[in-house]
């Protein structure tokens, strides 16, 4: 029987991206900076580098467009978004108050076993110096764990809008060997909190740790900019 309404390309490519979606590979992309902000998704280029048809290239930038991180432009069709500063700003202030809540929360309902687990993770994060990549899986992780033992729906989904724009930004400050360092201490101070069931002590931690961080970002970015002038 003769099938209709399907793309003729995807008889001619593999489906599978091997157990990852086409959205999350370009996802990671766009945070590893192989799609930097200004960057054209032309789908058949996109659909010959991951080994699958034009039909999930599409979805997936669609995807990526509903959630602000893929703008159109005239004559240049669908290409990564680009933060001006003052969105930056506004990001970092979003994540500061997010982040900073999560931790109060988290001083609260987090499990001995949940602490024990966040200062597993920055103890490796201690040991992983000078492997960038690492650090920044294990950076993820701390962050996460944290928000997971905040236990609230709502500011998960709040903060998962805020990690999704904060790919555009590309790699990680946790990338540069003094910030790695740096952050370990500052996450050694929201732990201590934890440990104190101190709800204040723990945002006022979790904050000073987003303004180093966004510190950093902006003096990345600053760097970035000066050598392309360069």
């Amino acid at each position: 029987m003769k099938e209709t309404g399907k793309d003729p390309e995807d008889t001619q490519a593999p489906r599978a991206l091997h157990g990852e979606s086409t959205y999350e590979r370009l996802c990671d992309d766009i945070r590893s900076g192989v799609l930097p902000p200004g960057s054209r998704l032309r789908e058949t280029e996109i659909a010959t580098r991951l080994s699958v048809s034009r039909t999930p290239v599409r979805e997936a930038i669609r995807r990526l467009e509903a959630e602000g991180l893929v703008i159109h432009l005239p004559r240049s069709g669908a290409v990564v978004r680009k933060l001006d500063y003052p969105e930056l700003m506004e990001l970092y202030e979003m994540r500061t108050v997010l982040e900073g809540t999560a931790a109060r929360l988290a001083t609260r309902s987090a499990s001995p076993v949940e602490i024990e687990e966040l200062e597993a993770i920055n103890a490796e994060m201690q040991q992983a110096e000078g492997q960038p990549d690492l650090l920044v899986q294990l950076n993820r992780q701390f962050h996460r764990r944290l928000l997971d033992a905040a236990r609230n729906r709502f500011l998960l989904r709040a903060m998962a809008s805020v990690e999704n724009t904060l790919l555009i930004l590309g790699t990680s400050s946790m990338q540069i060997p003094d910030r790695a360092r740096q952050a370990v201490a500052e996450h050694r101070e929201v732990l201590d909190a934890l440990l104190a069931r101190d709800g204040s002590a723990a945002e006022a931690a979790m904050r000073r740790h987003m303004e180093r961080a966004q510190f950093a970002r902006l003096q990345r970015l600053r760097r970035a900019g000066l050598s392309q002038e360069g």
